[in-house]
């Protein structure tokens, strides 16, 4: 389907699937263009190429991930483009995959371009607004993600900030090629194309969702910090509680031992008061043992209740 924008100035035609049997004559002075409609067919993932031998018939083309699913890799949308100065075609591109945006308000801000390379900075511009709703909804995951730590940390919550690291490096991965892209146009089309509105406003809203990623994996490291501190502690007092009544509990083990003995010589064993002696000496020990690891600070705070609001609790 073709569109024309800007009174005539520049077209777009949109393929649905390519067919390198149709009429693209209007591009027959571009070399490489049969070059990308060659790559089309076969390529399903991020690719970036330029033309540039001949001064006013630069192109750039290549492939796009736009869509991709977090937890299946092969469930994802690639699209093909191919850009001149006056055309912009491309191939396999499903608008209403994107979230928050429609191919209605795309027309409308191309209508606005002064040629093909602005408008495809709007093409990419509306993708990355795609893109940033995706940030809008993992950052209530992450809120989430925060207060779990405080809540219920447990298996399930290390389980969600492996999701969530995970998903948070298909972002980046997906902001790489757009960021390639950016570079490309100013290459191949040069200051003209680096100072038109479309192409800064996509440029600021790639910045933009740089910026949140960015701070989003700081985020995440400083939960995984937080998370890696409040584990090591439990496991701590949990090895300290677990030695300490272990260590209580040899008096009654040793003399206990002594006493289960079968000798037939054991004088323990005719006194009138040895019940009761055997318990004196292990109650002794017992006391005795704790009072000397008190002295020492080796009991910690394992005795004492936690606050109900701690992170230890």
């Amino acid at each position: 389907m073709e569109h024309t924008f800007n009174d005539g100035k520049w077209c777009w035609h949109e393929l649905g699937q390519f067919d390198p049997g149709k009429d693209e004559s209007f591009m027959k002075d571009y070399k490489s263009y049969d070059q990308w409609a060659e790559a089309t067919k076969k390529n399903q993932t991020n690719t970036l190429q330029e033309d540039t031998d001949e001064k006013g018939k630069e192109a750039l083309w290549g492939s796009l991930v736009y869509v991709q699913d977090a937890e299946e890799k092969d469930n994802k949308r690639v699209f093909h483009f191919f850009v001149t100065r006056q055309c912009l075609i491309t191939d396999n591109l499903d608008v209403s995959m994107l979230e928050g945006v429609s191919l209605e308000s795309i027309k409308r801000k191309m209508d606005e371009a002064d040629n093909s390379v602005e408008g495809f900075m709007v093409m990419l511009g509306e993708i990355v607004i795609h893109f940033l709703g995706k940030i809008d909804a993992f950052e209530v995951k992450m809120r989430n993600v925060l207060w779990k730590i405080k809540e219920k940390n447990n298996v399930d919550l290390l389980d969600d900030i492996i999701k969530s690291r995970h998903q948070l490096l298909i972002w980046k991965n997906l902001l790489i090629p757009v960021q390639e892209i950016k570079y490309g146009v100013e290459e191949v089309f040069g200051k003209d194309a680096a100072e038109g509105i479309h192409f800064n406003r996509a440029v600021r809203r790639l910045e933009r969702i740089q910026m949140l990623v960015n701070e989003y994996e700081k985020e995440l490291g400083a939960v995984v910090e937080l998370e890696n501190t409040v584990s090591a502690h439990r496991g701590n007092e949990i090895m300290k509680t677990l030695t300490v009544l272990t260590t209580l509990f040899t008096p009654v083990a040793s003399w206990g031992a002594i006493w289960g003995m079968n000798f037939e010589i054991m004088p323990e064993l005719k006194w009138k008061f040895g019940y009761l002696f055997s318990w004196g000496v292990i109650g002794i020990t017992t006391l005795a043992l704790y009072w000397y690891l008190k002295k020492k600070g080796w009991m910690g705070d394992i005795l004492r209740g936690k606050k109900r609001n701690s992170f230890f609790k």
